[in-house]
């Protein structure tokens, strides 16, 4: 017989005893009673036994459980950990794709602003070459048109005192000359210039 039952077998006792007139005690048998306490103190060390069992499983299942549950939180806390440590460094490279990219287009447009700098300031030497240039041809070719004109004017004068000179050395002009201009013209291509 089982604790549990022994148990329900003193209190069926207590119950069925004889109460005491005037007050709330009951009259029970010594030898019984004693008997029954003896024989549950005798089962109590095999009821306990089964009871230190249960609860030294069921503390074991606990420990094993809390084990199991403190080994997913440690996974999940590392999985957790190396989500993050990817998405840490994924995001780090973003930021460093980011950062040169940026880099990249700032150098290409300084480098084009340089570009552009360095042309314009080209062209205005140039600008500056062509005015000058310019400027020179003009001033050369009015030098120029007034050494032609005193160059003309001098071969003009020149021209002038040939004839002038050509018709002193021939003279003044003879009646017969006059007569014949033919033979003039042939005797003045033979006179010596």
């Amino acid at each position: 017989m089982d604790i549990s039952a022994r148990i329900q077998q003193l209190e069926d006792m207590i119950r069925e005893a004889k109460s005491m007139p005037l007050s709330s005690s009951v009259l029970v048998n010594r030898e019984e009673l004693l008997e029954l306490v003896n024989d549950m103190r005798e089962a109590l060390p095999e009821e306990i036994k089964q009871a230190r069992w249960v609860v030294r499983d069921r503390e074991e299942l606990l420990i094993k459980a809390r084990q199991e549950g403190e080994g997913i939180v440690a996974k999940a806390h590392t999985e957790q950990e190396k989500l993050a440590s990817r998405q840490a460094v994924a995001q780090a490279a973003q930021e460093e794709a980011e950062r040169i990219v940026a880099d990249a287009a700032e150098q290409a447009r300084r480098a084009r602003l340089d570009a552009e700098d360095y042309v314009d300031a080209k062209l205005a030497q140039f600008e500056i070459t062509l005015q000058r240039l310019q400027e020179s041809l003009q001033t050369t070719q009015e030098a120029l048109a007034e050494s032609v004109e005193r160059i003309r004017a001098a071969l003009a004068r020149t021209a002038e005192q040939v004839v002038s000179g050509r018709e002193k050395l021939r003279g003044p002009a003879h009646p017969a000359q006059e007569l014949a201009p033919q033979e003039e013209s042939s005797q003045e291509g033979a006179l010596p210039q």
